[in-house]
């Protein structure tokens, strides 16, 4: 009996261990998770301003020079490589573009990681927040999934199977270059069951595959794949540069299906009309439907860009700018817990609308919801609930500085959602 005792405290012993060595495991990863979410990968500063920094973390920093000169609490790199302690407050300054290094250790001997410093020019941007229709036709034609084939032969046949990828882009058949899904369904009906080169582009590497297309039960040849090229929708436009460049949405267009960032072979932007508001509920983000009139003389701009950070391009003649209305650019240590506002669309005017940002995320890898915001703004919770589909790249003003961008809505509180800096839609294009 004994013995049955001391086996089951050995046991125990064991398993005592085991948790608390997991234990200790745990809360070294949730510490490590928000001292990195608490510094960023990349600090931008503006050229000849002092940008005051405050990270309060038990952390210490050697900055190296790659180019230019950087001002470090009144020292200057590169004359000797400076120490920086993350505990106490400190500036940079820089009097040259440039790029530094800061190699940052916990507790001054732990190598936790890199922060890359860039100094930038003077950025001025012009809000926007009016309501836009995008069209986006794919760069090739895209692969939604594959499936069975029901043969005339009364047999199930796959000839996709293997080759062809949900998310590939299907570019040229035989040599012929494929734009259009009705190029693509010719080019399998007239090959008479001879078989295809077909050409794909899968995450930016060409392959060719040989498909034999299947007579089906229906008497057409087919390839057993689901196709699509092109995608449309409602959104919001962030900001246009006096260049007359663009930037909208504060994230990527996605397929409805696979989830992927559309590959733009070309788009538009189209004035577009608000024509009913679902407000947002507990549950339901709510929507803005609106039409969009693919007529001349709606079109606006032309899309050049769908990236993570939102989509990009330049807006013609039509689009009238209001220079004078142009505001700086605030950078991620800019920004701070407190009242701010959007600009958004929701009754076809312009409107700013009082929000809260309640919380501030500087790193991690999630560039889309660096800002926590609470819509505050009585009027705005009246005509929506908060924050719809729709809204997504309306502006964030916070100081007189465009911040940020509006990006998604917390699905169980309409009144709240995440935000991105402005300067990941200005600088993370890929």
């Amino acid at each position: 009996m004994s013995k049955v005792r001391t086996k089951k405290k050995h046991i125990l012993r064991k398993l005592f261990i085991l948790l608390s060595i997991l234990g200790v495991m745990g809360a070294f990863i949730y510490v490590y998770i928000r001292l990195d979410r608490a510094i960023p990968d990349n600090i931008r500063i503006t050229l000849n301003k002092d940008e005051e920094f405050n990270f309060k973390l038990p952390m210490e920093g050697e900055v190296k020079s790659a180019t230019g000169s950087l001002g470090v609490n009144d020292m200057t790199v590169p004359a000797n490589e400076i120490k920086l302690d993350l505990r106490d407050p400190f500036t940079l300054k820089a009097t040259e573009l440039g790029n530094y290094q800061i190699d940052l250790k916990l507790f001054g001997f732990l190598n936790f990681k890199q922060v890359n410093v860039d100094v930038i020019d003077n950025i001025e941007l012009i809000p926007a927040g009016n309501t836009i229709g995008i069209y986006i036709e794919t760069d090739g034609v895209m692969v939604l999934g594959t499936g069975v084939i029901k043969g005339q032969d009364g047999l199930n046949h796959e000839p996709a199977l293997n080759k062809i990828r949900t998310g590939d882009y299907i570019v040229a058949v035989n040599g012929k270059n494929i734009k259009h899904k009705e190029e693509l369904v010719d080019a399998i009906k007239d090959s008479n069951g001879k078989t295809l080169a077909v050409k794909i582009r899968r995450n930016k590497e060409y392959l060719e595959y040989k498909i034999t297309p299947v007579k089906s039960e229906t008497g057409e040849y087919k390839i057993g794949i689901w196709i699509r090229d092109d995608t449309q929708g409602i959104g919001t436009m962030t900001f246009t540069t006096k260049d007359g460049e663009f930037g909208a949405l504060g994230h990527g267009i996605t397929d409805v299906d696979t989830s992927q960032i559309v590959e733009v072979g070309s788009g538009n932007i189209y004035n577009a009309e608000v024509m009913t508001i679902v407000k947002g509920k507990e549950g339901d983000p709510g929507e803005l439907i609106g039409v969009i009139n693919q007529e001349s003389h709606n079109l606006i701009g032309d899309i050049s860009k769908n990236t993570p950070q939102g989509i990009f391009g330049k807006v013609n003649k039509k689009f009238e700018q209001d220079y004078n209305k142009s505001l700086p650019i605030g950078l991620k240590q800019d920004v701070r817990k407190g009242r701010a506002y959007i600009l958004c669309c929701v009754d076809n005017n312009i409107e700013a609308y009082e929000i809260l940002i309640e919380d501030i995320t500087l790193g991690g890898t999630n560039n889309n919801k660096g800002l926590v915001i609470k819509i505050t703004d009585k009027k705005l919770l009246e005509k929506t609930g908060g924050i719809v589909q729709g809204m997504s790249g309306s502006p964030i003003i916070q100081d007189n500085k465009i911040v940020g961008a509006v990006t998604h809505v917390f699905i169980q509180d309409s009144t709240k959602g995440y935000g991105t800096f402005i300067e990941n839609m200005l600088f993370n294009i890929e």
